[in-house]
């Protein structure tokens, strides 16, 4: 066939318009299908699944308008239908009218799309106003993840993805980041988002999903401008677990180009670095990340974060990030619970063995200080590597965090209050950031505003459990009423006690009202036999019980059970040697025992190694035994010199028996023998000096 019979049979087959019309109708459909397969979260394949058939099809089409042609009988082969037969005018209207309405369509499609992406590149420039304008266009808030697994208990997962998004964003300093404490208790895909925003002061909010099925991840998020509604990034990702690394990179550099931040080099390098190649010890991470970052801080949770930490690290002993972040629990199980030489020298040696593998990592120089805070009181040293995290983690609201309690610790009460009032102010709903600021109300005897911080803390960790006693204590302290504490332990459902902190709640509340039928069926019905005390030191049940008989006036009874907690108390103190409370708390076992000597050796020994001159905090509380021991041995002299010192002392407040308030004074039965001396009356019967801090 030569050229111009060819082309003529084209025109006249319609093959054109068939081309021309295919293209039209081609782009439609891609176009429709790039905004409803990430609405219905298909897998990125099924969309290059689709546009290869949509592009294997354009040759099929034009084959079949050459072979085959519309006539009124039907549809026939092109070669049985003559010249003069075909037909040109009618069909070739109604192809013309498809090909303009399709081309009317794709016209509308288009401009919609430009009007759309024109609307949301407006939305991205920073204001010009104000520069906090500019600095809310780069404020972002990621939100929990949904857990799409089968599997429910793989919601850890979907969590810990979050987390370390979360992470490697805090990373990039030209964004303002809102912490994971902040954002958990927000629902995955909120409708109020423009309200959400409002309360977390950010412009940008980041939503995603995750799907775990065996060894395979589906990850899909979008970053939204919160009071356009603008889509100003989304994606989806489909990875083998043994490539989810890179997930959190990319995001957090997407977020940073689409909020227009610039990454220096070196946030470049730490963005990209990638916490481990293992796949197993990264899940393994996660579930340890899960539980140290629980609300009630637990000893129980922290045993079960090292135990998962210590498992990631056998499978991959490079893990930088898996050993700073053990250091860091094993530091709080120092700091609250277990201060022995094994765990301290474990600490120190995870937080060197993470900055000698990564010297640069941001969680490293965190977890050494750490250490020196909680470890070594060497509190020069822990704000220098609190600096040093500072500055490669820029938005990690857990460093200032940190420092502000250093401050604290170190007696700077005034500049540590300002330091949380300014984290406040950055991260509105950190829970830990409100918790710490009442922590430190309440040390000052500021009952309003200790109140006020622990309601708010509530409004954001209903069920935590450690918070609801506390708040409850607080309105003693306050008030001089035991009741909110009752109706708080009758709220809990039966056998809810971890580390026995409900059950040694129930007996000191008891013994407070003069009860001890009550405090024994708490400790009958209890299962553990040691319980946690506020002060970390974990009593056994022998010493309760010992109490219990104290206030029941039964000698014998007392004497038999404080000869069975002796030995678990002095074996306490000889694990942790260089702790000044369980020294202090042994002595006031002895004074209860009547072993004078020994009680005001081991109260001594306190002061000698926790004074409030070096730690203000554990300080108090050591001076706190110290006048329980003056008390119950019958020194009433200097038991009152010394509690009308505290009176006025930071921190000389407990949730147990060592702590100095007027409400303690007038109602625990720890300082009976001061009953009948004028001047403890004295002391009662005034109003609460007020608290002296700097």
């Amino acid at each position: 066939m030569d050229p111009a019979t060819f082309v003529t049979e084209l025109k006249r087959r319609k093959v054109y318009r068939v081309a021309v019309a295919y293209a039209i109708v081609a782009w439609l459909l891609i176009q429709a299908a790039s905004i409803l397969f990430p609405t219905f979260e298909a897998p990125p394949w099924v969309m290059k699944v689709f546009v290869t058939a949509v592009i294997l099809g354009f040759p099929v089409a034009l084959i079949l308008a050459w072979a085959f042609e519309l006539t009124p009988e039907g549809i026939k082969r092109a070669e049985e239908v003559p010249p003069e037969e075909s037909k040109t005018g009618k069909a070739g209207g109604k192809w013309t009218a498809i090909i303009v309405a399709a081309a009317v369509l794709a016209a509308a499609l288009l401009a919609f799309q430009f009007a759309r992406t024109h609307k949301t590149a407006t939305a991205e420039l920073p204001k010009q106003t104000a520069p906090t304008s500019t600095s809310m266009d780069k404020s972002v808030a990621v939100l929990p993840f949904e857990n799409l697994s089968s599997d429910k208990e793989n919601a850890f997962f979907a969590q810990g993805i979050q987390d370390e998004i979360i992470t490697t964003l805090s990373k990039i300093s030209g964004l303002r980041v809102i912490s994971r404490t902040s954002t958990v208790h927000y629902n995955s895909a909120p409708e109020n988002l423009s309200e959400i925003a409002r309360q977390l002061r950010v412009s940008n909010v980041l939503e995603g999903s995750v799907q775990k099925a065996g060894d395979r991840v589906h990850i899909n998020v979008q970053l939204i401008q919160a009071d356009t509604d603008a889509h100003l990034w989304a994606q989806s990702y489909d990875r083998e677990l043994t490539d989810i690394f890179g997930v959190e990179a990319e995001v957090a550099k997407n977020i940073a180009d689409s909020l227009q931040a610039t990454l220096s080099p070196q946030e470049k390098a730490r963005v990209e670095a990638k916490p481990t190649t293992n796949p197993d010890a990264y899940v393994l991470y996660l579930r340890a990340r899960d539980y140290q970052t629980r609300p009630d801080n637990l000893l129980q949770d922290f045993r079960s974060a090292r135990n998962l930490y210590d498992q990631a690290i056998k499978l991959d002993p490079n893990f930088a990030l898996a050993h700073a972040r053990l250091s860091a629990v094993m530091s709080q199980i120092y700091h609250w619970f277990e201060p022995t030489q094994e765990v301290k020298e474990t600490a120190r040696r995870e937080a060197d063995e993470s900055l000698r593998l990564q010297p640069d990592l941001g969680e490293g120089h965190l977890a050494l200080g750490l250490y020196f805070y909680y470890e070594e009181s060497n509190y020069d040293e822990a704000l220098r590597e609190l600096i040093l995290a500072a500055k490669t983690l820029p938005n990690d609201g857990d460093v200032g965090l940190y420092i502000a309690a250093v401050q604290r610790r170190q007696g700077h009460l005034t500049e540590a209050i300002a330091a949380y009032q300014k984290a406040e102010a950055i991260d509105p709903r950190n829970s830990v950031t409100l918790y710490d600021a009442a922590q430190t109300y309440f040390g000052i005897r500021d009952w309003p505003n200790a109140v006020k911080g622990m309601d708010r803390v509530l409004a954001l960790a209903p069920d935590s459990l450690n918070v609801k006693i506390q708040r409850a204590y607080m309105e003693f302290f306050w008030k001089g009423s035991s009741a909110p504490i009752k109706a708080v332990l009758e709220s809990f459902v039966p056998n809810l006690d971890p580390d026995g902190v409900v059950t040694f709640s129930r007996w000191d509340v008891s013994l407070m009202d003069r009860d001890p039928e009550a405090a024994e069926r708490a400790l009958t019905s209890a299962r553990l036999q040691n319980f946690v005390a506020p002060t970390g030191v974990a009593l056994p049940k022998s010493y309760l019980a010992g109490c219990v008989a104290v206030v029941r006036n039964d000698a014998a009874r007392a004497q038999q059970e404080f000869e069975t907690a002796r030995p678990i108390l002095e074996q306490v103190v000889m694990k942790s040697p260089q702790d000044g409370i369980r020294h202090a708390q042994l002595g006031f076992l002895y004074a209860l025992m009547g072993r004078k000597d020994a009680a005001l050796r081991e109260g001594q020994r306190g002061e000698e190694l926790t004074s409030v001159s070096k730690d203000i905090i554990n300080g108090g509380t050591v001076q706190g035994f110290r006048a329980l021991i003056y008390a119950r041995i019958g020194d009433a002299d200097h038991a009152i010199q010394l509690i009308e010192h505290l009176l006025t002392t930071p921190f000389a407040v407990d949730y147990a028996d060592d702590s100095v308030t007027l409400s303690d004074l007038r109602q625990r039965w720890e300082w009976d023998p001061l009953r009948n001396d004028p001047r403890f009356q004295k002391i009662l019967a005034s109003p609460e000096p007020k608290t002296l801090f700097q």
